[in-house]
């Protein structure tokens, strides 16, 4: 059996024993036959951020095959109010059979898809994030010849009763063990129903934040995925925030992917990781164990349109209660090495040649393996207020004007942006002068958006209305003074809060 199908929790794929990209409408049927489905539920994004469920029983098996094939009807303009008037509004909804998943949590069985939105024509809705992001991903590929993949970080905070017994020490999480940490389990048990949702996960652990506030515990945690197509990423990022908060919600716990909780404290971001493939290769690093040419002409892309990338990637006023100083949150636009003071880190690749197993464990030889396919690099500004799709759509033109640059200039803009240090050092405040800031508000990332627009849209990737619907939804926050009036002002900080608690 395929190594990547044998022990696979999605019960779909282990039941098939075939990979999630070569499902059929056939192995559907077969799968509902066999495994006694009763339910099947269509799960889109919507304009919010959040999974949208559609619920069908199934009456026979020539029903099951029509909704299948055919999809269903759905209000477009309760959906994408944005982009969809009332008068003209609905929009089928088509399965993806690649989502394909059982429920883990309805104890009546029910297959579950991920669906993509069609227009009366029958084509791809223009203004849906995932359409998007399908075009973003095709025109990369046609103008590079090059593969994007990604993977995402996604952390958030777990809200529960007080617990006297061996507090936890205020912002010193990192990695934290039971007893000091208290909600392990309901970690590792997120973990395991979002591996049965198809999501590849790479690790979990609790985060740096945890503190008390109101009698109440905030724990920090964070769950990695592994690097896999762009499309693949955005939507077990997706699937991942919707297992989480019902597992949650069962549990009588509360939980929080908002940016910044409080003042002071950790925020929380969705660090986006990528890497650029060609014929199942990363090429990320060259053949002398560095970052590739390749590689550094696509951060310079990044650099380039990181200002208006917050547009896709904060959406709310506490997107900017992160990017502080002193956070590990960026504030200006430069990259570096192991560096979590930088926009872009480029983390430790296992480049260093070595078999550190052998040394580890003595007993067992030393192998030459090649460990190059693990190096990425990594966008810390994004966080949870994210339209998900939006935001790998808008990460993958950044990289692609990054490599349709002339590579001279390319490389330039990526050794004029490097950092070696902790820019926000008093030490380091004369290089820290010379490098761009991010936006400090909705509005300011609203008014970069705009200036580059052209560049989104370009290649037919983002359509204007959808640029259009972005812009008015970050002005409408009016937040160009909000940071400077919060700060010394308690109850509107949590005014905030509590608006934004449930974002994305």
């Amino acid at each position: 059996m395929n190594k990547l199908i044998e022990l696979n929790p999605n019960e779909v794929v282990s039941f098939l024993e075939k990979m999630p990209e070569d499902f059929t409408r056939e192995d559907m049927l077969h799968f509902i036959c066999e495994k006694g489905i009763r339910m099947i539920d269509f799960m889109y994004p919507a304009e919010d951020g959040r999974v949208k469920t559609l619920n069908f029983t199934i009456n026979s098996l020539a029903y099951a095959e029509t909704i299948l094939t055919e999809g269903e009807r759905v209000d477009g303009s309760s959906l994408f109010p944005s982009f969809i008037e009332a008068g003209n509004s609905d929009l089928y909804v088509i399965p993806r059979y690649r989502t394909a998943f059982v429920d883990p949590f309805n104890e009546i069985p029910t297959l579950c898809f991920l669906c993509g939105f069609f227009d009366k024509n029958g084509e791809p809705f223009d203004c849906a994030p995932h359409a998007t992001l399908m075009r973003a991903e095709k025109a990369f590929e046609k103008s590079t010849g090059l593969q994007f993949e990604a993977m995402g970080e996604l952390e958030y905070y777990v809200i529960c009763e007080e617990d006297k017994l061996f507090p936890a020490t205020d912002q010193k999480g990192y990695h934290e063990s039971e007893p000091f940490a208290k909600l392990n389990d309901f970690r590792r048990e997120c973990m395991d129903h979002v591996a049965k949702t198809g999501g590849q996960i790479k690790y979990g652990h609790s985060e740096v934040g945890n503190f008390t506030l109101d009698g109440k515990v905030y724990e920090q945690n964070e769950i990695e995925f592994l690097p896999c197509p762009v499309e693949t990423a955005a939507d077990q990022l997706l699937l991942a925030k919707w297992v989480i908060r019902n597992l949650a919600y069962r549990y009588g716990l509360d939980v929080s992917f908002a940016p910044k909780i409080t003042t002071g404290k950790a925020g929380s971001g969705m660090h986006i990781h990528m890497r650029l493939m060609k014929d199942g290769k990363n090429v990320t690093l060259g053949s002398d164990g560095k970052l590739s040419e390749e590689a550094r002409a696509a951060i310079a892309g990044l650099m380039t349109m990181a200002p208006s990338i917050t547009a896709f990637g904060n959406k709310n006023p506490t997107s900017y209660f992160r990017l502080v100083p002193h956070q590990e949150a960026p504030t200006n636009v430069c990259w570096g090495d192991c560096n979590r003071s930088a926009l872009v880190r480029v983390p430790l690749g296992w480049s260093a040649g070595t078999d550190m197993c052998s040394k580890a464990n003595p007993k067992e030889k030393a192998a030459n393996l090649d460990t190059t396919g693990k190096q990425t690099f990594e966008m810390r500004s994004p966080d949870c207020s994210a339209d998900i799709y939006q935001l790998m759509a808008g990460l993958c033109v950044a990289a692609r004007i990054g490599l349709e640059m002339p590579r001279e200039k390319a490389l330039k803009i990526a050794a004029d942006t490097y950092v070696d240090m902790d820019i926000h050092k008093s030490e380091n405040a004369a290089r820290l002068a010379t490098l761009q800031q991010l936006p400090t508000c909705c509005t300011e990332s609203a008014n970069c958006l705009e200036k580059v627009r052209a560049t989104y849209e370009a290649a037919d990737v983002f359509r204007p209305r959808m640029i259009d619907g972005i812009l008015k939804a970050l002005r409408a926050h009016n937040d160009t003074q909000l940071h400077r009036e919060a700060r010394n002002d308690t109850k509107l900080m949590r005014r905030l809060v509590e608006q934004y608690f449930y974002c994305g």
